[in-house]
């Protein structure tokens, strides 16, 4: 698929204060001001790096967590079901509510 031509020309005005922290802000993502502009306006948090790093950290823990989940529903199956598997059971999952928690505080501030 080919890039949309963009022939149309926006001028606007900023304060010096505004148009250092585009400057910076642009920088810092790794874009020109006018791209980073546009990724403002599309709304994509999938295109932010910051989001990006994040989802890939909490999928990591999630797994995580899943294959030891898997283990403990195997014992209680098996009928080797312990008390330090409930515990460890609810570690686990306060410990994903917990992550889960921190990845969505980081991405609205983020936004």
């Amino acid at each position: 698929m080919a890039a949309e031509k963009k022939d149309i020309i926006k001028p606007f005005r900023l304060t010096q204060q505004e148009a250092d922290r585009l400057k910076k802000q642009a920088q810092e993502s790794g874009l020109k001001e006018s791209e980073y502009i546009r990724l403002l306006l599309s709304q994509k948090p999938n295109d932010y790096p910051e989001i990006r790093i994040l989802l890939k950290e909490l999928i990591s823990e999630v797994n995580a967590i899943g294959n030891n989940i898997n283990q403990i529903t195997k014992n209680h199956n098996s009928k080797l079901y312990r008390t330090e598997d409930r515990e460890l059971l609810c570690a686990y999952m306060k410990k994903l509510n917990l992550t889960v928690r921190e990845i969505a505080d980081k991405m609205s501030s983020n936004l």
